[in-house]
């Protein structure tokens, strides 16, 4: 009689911790099933870029399948969302010209934007004797001969949105920022020292999440 009492009583309490971790379970999903559906509410807006200046030390061939550049850009972040802030994980820079990347990456220290926030980047890009193509090498001289270089300053990296306590996965995130820079012509820039230039630029950047 005793052993029947001890198994009803196990039964009882393997139902009870079977509601238990049922009731957990639904708890979670019904939470998570609230951040989803605030989440989808919001829409977090990718964040906006700007190139806003150039500044040129150097760009010049020093044979004719060798780039030197040495520059300076100023890059603004701006985070358009109301409720949504962004974690900047990790974010290089670096320059292109007609795709051939002519700069080594310049990292940018991870950081927190805040919604609303603007966020202004200011990192030196320099390419020392990159190996090129002839061909770009002849393209560059005829754009020098016009007086504007068109380069591309990419940023990628990877970013993450934070609503409240909830944090989102991570997404890459991809700028192209077009920079028609008016090599040649000194008219058209500021000089800020001896042989370097500031350009002004201004021009909104493609932005992919």
């Amino acid at each position: 009689m005793g052993v029947k009492d001890c198994g009803h009583h196990e039964n009882k309490k393997k139902k009870l911790l079977i509601k238990i971790g049922l009731g957990i379970l639904a708890l979670l999903i019904l939470i998570g099933l609230i951040i989803l559906i605030i989440w989808a509410v919001l829409r977090p807006i990718k964040p906006k870029f700007v190139i806003q200046d150039a500044t040129l030390y150097n760009f010049n061939l020093t044979s004719p399948t060798e780039l030197n550049s040495v520059f300076q850009i100023t890059v603004q972040s701006r985070n358009p969302n109301d409720k949504v802030g962004i974690y900047y994980d990790r974010l290089i820079s670096y320059a292109t010209y007609q795709n051939q990347q002519i700069t080594l990456p310049t990292a940018i220290p991870p950081t927190y934007q805040d919604s609303k926030e603007i966020n202004v980047w200011s990192p030196y890009l320099q390419g020392p004797s990159v190996p090129i193509a002839p061909y770009l090498c002849t393209a560059i001289n005829q754009d020098i001969a016009m007086g504007s270089v068109q380069l591309v300053i990419k940023m990628d990296g990877r970013l993450r949105f934070k609503f409240g306590s909830f944090v989102s996965g991570t997404y890459r995130i991809h700028v192209n920022c077009n920079a028609f820079i008016p090599i040649g012509n000194t008219e058209a820039g500021i000089y800020v020292s001896r042989n370097v230039i500031k350009y002004t630029l201004f021009k909104s950047c493609d932005v992919s999440v």
